[in-house]
């Protein structure tokens, strides 16, 4: 189980699926090692590649990847570790392999050794005495300082330990040493020499070190000989070192290591008597003050091992023993009701006396469970336990209860989260006895739902994940019998965390130990039923959890009353807002499951919470107020009953207190009232759902000022809080308005609806955009009996906030939700069906409704968050549908043709441009209009060649975000008169954009099109005077002019217009320079000024008089005041005339582009102009002449 706080955000999955965990999970089950034959395959070829360095690298590179495929289930390479070690060992072996070649192969074995632990790949290392000698000399070529070789210093360490298990005395290697002037070392110390020096370096080395000296110092040959040496110099390094530098904790890191490591392999009798030494020494280095966690780690570690040494070797004869752990077993003794006879514990008759030193041993690991760092703790958790398992019963029993203080509300999570891993590890191993599970149990319900506030967060997920632990240690630990009193307690408590934890990690350990206990107990109620609604993956999407597995759950009575009090007790003052909403949702759903525990036991509780001084349980208890009235006013209606019969005067009263208290605390202001407002809006809505008898009370009127307020404030609120807001009323107002402003006649009062509508129409024209949209989609909310008489004044006050001025030019949001309220209004009223145009909209609306959306679907504002007009442009095509949708299916003479025409139009051109979110958006509004059948839409152009283009077939799985599969299609609509400016247009955009995908397939496919059509005169004629016709609309407009001119270049350089280039003077290319030329007049825009040399370079091309004109633009555009541009153009007119070389003389070619290549283009204008004349000279061009100072020189 993880044991990592985790963020739920990141890992909540998208409804109804699994997370990544998951997927990742499911998807990487391997059966076998499937790379065998590639495997040997690339070891094989180390020989040819260790030479090359890119082979070489590529070689490291695909053996990773085999090798990793392999982290999480490397048992599958247990068959094949025999073989892939002695084909490598096989090339190590060999005298005649280079350096470079023995580096590449320890670096394959570090490899492996890396995906299956050292602990396993070290058995298999050759360890005959003929390889000690070969392994200490390799070593001893190796620099201890090259950072390139480091995989074979730490396999050779750890190939040196497995060869000093060799059962011969090391002393036999040295032969006659006592010859005179004899200098050479003893193997002996020459493995200790290498082990010292390994334990100072700071790479990988570092950590085989410790395991040689593991191996190396517990011989009982060193051990006589050089094991006090070796401590002794081992503690006065590590005395001499010192954590505040980096090379102190580098040094500390290869003591501790070396030490732990001995005192794990040594014998006791070995290690006892430099046991308090070591002891002492470490207690000096006081290892708890710093704030390297390795050195913390290893410190607990070491002193765990310091305690086992003073303890003698024995296993506890008082611990608890389960019997059989047959799953089967166990359901059949659920079954039976009757225990199994549990193992005879065996008193313990020798008695012997605890040294001294246990109690600071134990007080250490007590401490370390509380350390900051989840390593170090769990380290201590499973010192505890081993030392636990060696004292006396009395002594342990004291060590428990020393745990059991780490559960005081007084202690940080840290502790919280040592006891519970502890606590896990001492029950694992029969140390916590029954006797003590009353006191552990307890405890342990308070972890599963242990959670504290810290600033606007909270700490505690991995507390919960440990107690599930507990409870799945537990679960294998004791005899159902045992846990039979805690049962219910224990389901409840992992039921919840299962289903209303937030983070997914708890969650899904909860499942798990839910799981375990089911099977290994088989006492938990319902268990089978639970855990096929609420199994491991189920339970990994949270809205699910709360709102659906909490329902089925709480079927069964032995969870429903837990599950509600722990929401209202713990979730609905939650620190995340989600939650508490989510909790409230939750209550609504369960209140039909035990109508009168909420009615007698959580409304009483909640009320004066809703009224209460914090924040966010104040907040949580109005939704749960609101949801609880909801259910129960259903409840009502089912039963034929009136809500009066569920909730008294005193809960009614209580209801209607909340918004006055709020107000006369003034509650609503400042950042409280962010959360205060849309909370009682949605108490607001669900009340007037529930027809609680408040009619002609005042408190309506209080309720109508906290909407309208909320509308008019909206402006100061943070822009995370508006949208919600803005909802939470637009909803209020609606049910307000349906239950306590229509009399028995479903009329409204005409003082009250003409003073509402007139105030909301005054607002619109405020000079607050969040004002105009909150009161927009106000308008939107209003019941029909309340637009009865006024709908054409709501029309065209909506109508008005949709335009564009200069003072409005910004409001995008408001023309966006102005929109959506026309639409809104327009579904609320339907379409008229008689002469009155007081019931629904008439002819003359709708005209005025599909000129407001049209010209909404223009609206290409921009500012510092990009092209916000889009959102105008995507709500104007979802609310044409919806009223086009709308009219054909109650009155579809009411579309007249011009207007279907410019309909569809409008959604052609958003279908070809350049952002696919809102392409995707256009494509489908598009395609849902042309196959609609319902009756069909009338009137749509060219609906034959559509339907073709367009067939049924493909509308689904047409993925319109793909310009891959959209361009093809679209291009086709350039052959459709009605259809061929707008596509053409949209394509500008695409073709001229800057994403990268985008313009190869809109540009690719334009081309196509147009030489397909290069032999038709007509559609050519037509297609260059749309063209044409585009860049006249839009002089000026850089949105499009850019794009068109970078379309124009493309075009031009793909030959598209290659049948006007014969023709002299063709009038397209003269209309194109002069459009040209009054686009960049006086222009300072860098990008337009550039993408104009290029088209101009472009229409060289074009016989005639036309040739002249063009070169003497670029030839006033040599002189520009811009050096950029200058430059771009001088570079730009090489290319042309290299290109073009056959259109000019070919020895003023050669100097033209001479000076060109050799002029700086960036000298003072005065040099430039004299080279820019000589060029008109060259190429017969006239001399532009200076008339004034402009951007054209």
């Amino acid at each position: 189980m993880a044991m990592e706080d985790l963020n739920d955000e990141a890992l909540e999955p998208e409804e109804g699926g699994f997370t990544e965990c998951d997927l990742v999970m499911k998807g990487n089950n391997l059966e076998t090692f499937s790379e065998n034959r590639e495997t040997k395959n690339l070891i094989d070829s180390l020989r040819d590649v260790y030479w090359d360095q890119v082979s070489r690298e590529k070689a490291i590179e695909k053996f990773i990847c085999i090798m990793d495929r392999y982290q999480d289930q490397p048992h599958l390479l247990d068959p094949h570790l025999d073989w892939m070690l002695h084909s490598l060992l096989d090339m190590l072996q060999d005298k005649n392999s280079p350096p470079a070649l023995v580096h590449l192969t320890f670096k394959f074995l570090y490899i492996i050794t890396k995906v299956r632990g050292y602990k396993i790949f070290l058995r298999l290392f050759p360890h005959e005495v003929t390889d000690v000698q070969p392994v200490l000399d390799l070593l001893a070529l190796q620099n201890c300082k090259d950072c390139e070789t480091w995989e074979t210093r730490y396999m050779l360490l750890l190939w040196l330990s497995m060869t000093c298990l060799i059962p011969f005395d090391l002393a036999r290697f040295d032969g006659n040493m006592t010859g005179a002037g004899s200098t050479r070392m003893s193997v002996m110390d020459r493995i200790l020499e290498i082990a010292k020096t390994y334990l100072l370096v700071s790479d990988k080395a570092q950590d085989g070190a410790p395991v040689l000296v593991s191996k190396f110092i517990t011989r009982p040959d060193v051990t006589q000989k050089r094991m006090a040496d070796f401590l002794d110099w081992t503690l006065t390094t590590l005395s001499a070192s010192n954590f505040q530098t980096m090379e102190g904790v580098i040094i500390m890191n290869g003591m501790l290591q070396a030490l732990a490591q001995l005192f794990k392999h040594g014998k006791r009798e070995d290690c006892l008597p430099y046991a308090h030494t070591v002891f002492m020494c470490l207690e000096s280095c006081r290892l708890s003050e710093t704030n390297e966690t390795v050195l913390r780690k290893l410190g607990v570690k070491l002193v765990q091992r310091l305690g086992l040494t003073f303890l003698k070797t024995k296993v506890a004869h008082w611990r608890y023993q389960r019997g059989s752990r047959s799953l089967a077993a166990n359901l059949q003794v659920s079954a039976q009701g009757h225990a199994r006879p549990a193992m005879p514990a065996v008193e313990d008759d020798e008695e012997y006396d605890i040294p001294s030193e246990i109690e600071n041993v134990i007080e250490q690991l007590l401490v370390g469970l509380k350390d900051k760092d989840t390593i170090v703790r769990w380290s201590a958790a499973k010192g505890i336990g081993r030392i636990t398992g060696r004292l006396p019963k009395e002594l342990a029993d004291d060590v428990v209860g020393s745990v059991l203080d780490c559960f005081s509300f007084q202690e940080t999570d840290n502790a919280w989260h040592g006891g519970c891993l502890a606590l896990a590890e001492l029950g694992r191993r029969g140390l916590l006895l029954p006797s003590r599970l009353p006191d552990v149990v307890p405890v342990l319900l308070k972890a599963l739902t242990y959670d504290e506030k810290r600033g606007a967060c909270s700490v505690g997920s991995n507390v919960r994940d440990a107690a599930c632990y507990v409870c799945w240690a537990f679960a294998r630990a004791y005899d159902p019998l045992e846990l039979r009193p805690f049962v219910n307690e224990i389901a409840s408590g992992l039921v919840i965390a299962a289903v209303f934890d937030r983070a997914v990690n708890c969650r899904k350990a909860a499942s798990a130990a839910f799981q375990e206990n089911v099977g290994r107990q088989g006492t938990f109620p319902h268990g089978i039923e639970i855990l096929t609604a609420a199994d491991y993956f189920s339970v990994g999407n949270r809205a699910n959890c709360f709102q659906n597995i909490s329902v089925y759950i709480a079927g069964f009575p032995e969870y429903t009353l837990p599950m509600i009090d722990h929401l209202v007790s713990k979730k609905i003052n939650h620190w995340d807002s989600v939650i508490r909403d989510l909790s409230s949702k939750a209550l609504h759903n369960l209140t039909p499951r035990a109508p009168e525990y909420m009615i007698h036991n959580v409304l009483p509780r909640l009320l004066p919470l809703a009224m209460g001084t914090d924040l966010h349980t104040r907040h949580g208890a109005i939704l749960a107020c609101a949801e609880i009235t909801h259910a129960l006013s259903k409840l009502a209606t089912e039963n034929n009953r009136p809500i009066t019969h569920y909730l008294n005067e005193e809960t009614l009263d209580g209801l209607k207190m909340i918004h006055q208290e709020l107000f006369a605390r003034q509650l609503y202001r400042g950042l409280g009232g962010e959360l205060m407002r849309p909370a009682v809006c949605t108490l607001i809505e669900k009340l007037s759902y529930s027809k609680l008898p408040y009619h002609n009370d005042p408190i309506i009127d209080g309720w109508l000022w906290l909407v309208n307020d909320s509308l008019r404030s909206l402006h100061l609120f943070s822009s995370t809080s508006k949208p919600k807001i803005k909802e939470a009323v637009v909803s209020a107002l609606t049910a307000l308005c349906n239950e306590y402003y229509q009399n028995k006649q479903r009329e409204a009062d005409l003082v009250i609806q003409a003073d509402l509508v007139n105030q909301y129409l005054l607002e619109l024209k405020s000079n607050e955009e969040m004002i105009r949209c909150g009161f927009s989609l106000a308008l939107g909310a209003l019941p029909g009996f309340m637009l009865k008489g006024r709908l054409q004044q709501v029309l065209e006050g909506l109508r008005k906030v949709t335009c564009i001025t200069p003072v409005t030019l910004s409001y995008v949001e408001a023309r966006r939700d102005a929109l959506k309220a026309i639409a809104k209004v327009c579904q609320t009223v339907g379409v008229e069906t008689k002469e009155s145009q007081a019931d629904g909209i008439c002819k003359e609306d709708v005209s005025l409704i599909y000129k407001a959306f049209l010209d909404c679907m223009n609206d290409y504002t921009a500012d510092s968050r990009g092209d916000v007009g889009a959102w105008v442009r995507e709500a104007a095509m979802t609310r044409l549908v919806e009223i086009t949708l709308l009219l054909v299916q109650t009155k579809p003479e009411l579309i007249g043709i011009d207007t279907c025409r410019q309909m569809m139009c409008c959604l052609a051109q958003q279908s070809s441009e350049k952002i696919d979110r809102f392409r995707a958006h256009a494509g489908s509004a598009f395609l849902t209009l042309l196959h609609f059948d319902n009756p069909p839409v009338p009137h749509v152009p060219h609906r034959e060649d559509l339907e073709r283009i367009f067939p049924r077939s493909q509308a689904k799985t047409l993925n319109w975000k793909a310009p891959s599969q959209v361009f093809p299609l679209i291009t086709n609509l350039l052959g459709l008169p009605a259809y061929q400016y707008h596509v053409l247009l949209g394509l500008t955009v695409s073709v001229g954009g800057l994403t990268e995908s985008t313009v190869k397939h809109s540009a690719q496919n334009l081309f196509e099109y147009v030489q397909k059509i290069q032999g038709d005169a007509e559609r050519m004629n037509s297609l260059s005077a749309t063209l044409l016709k585009i860049f006249r609309d839009n002089l000026q407009n850089v949105r499009v002019s850019i794009p068109l001119l970078k379309m124009l270049d493309q075009m031009l350089a793909n030959g598209c217009f290659d049948v006007f280039a014969a023709e002299e003077n063709h009038p397209f290319a003269l209309e194109l320079l002069s459009l040209c030329k009054e686009e960049i007049n006086k222009s300072k825009d860098v990008n337009k000024l550039l993408s104009s040399i290029a088209v101009f370079c472009g229409m060289i091309q074009f016989h005639g008089d036309i040739r002249n004109k063009v070169l003497f633009q670029l030839f006033l555009l040599l002189c520009h005041r811009y050096p950029i541009i200058r430059k771009a153009t001088a570079t730009q007119v090489y290319e042309m005339l290299i290109t073009y070389d056959d259109m000019f003389d070919p020895d003023s070619v050669d100097q033209a582009t001479s000076i060109l290549s050799d002029t700086c283009w960036d000298d003072d204008l005065a040099i430039v102009r004299e080279k820019r004349n000589y060029l008109c000279d060259l190429l017969k061009v006239p001399k532009p002449k200076l008339i004034s100072k402009g951007p054209l020189q």
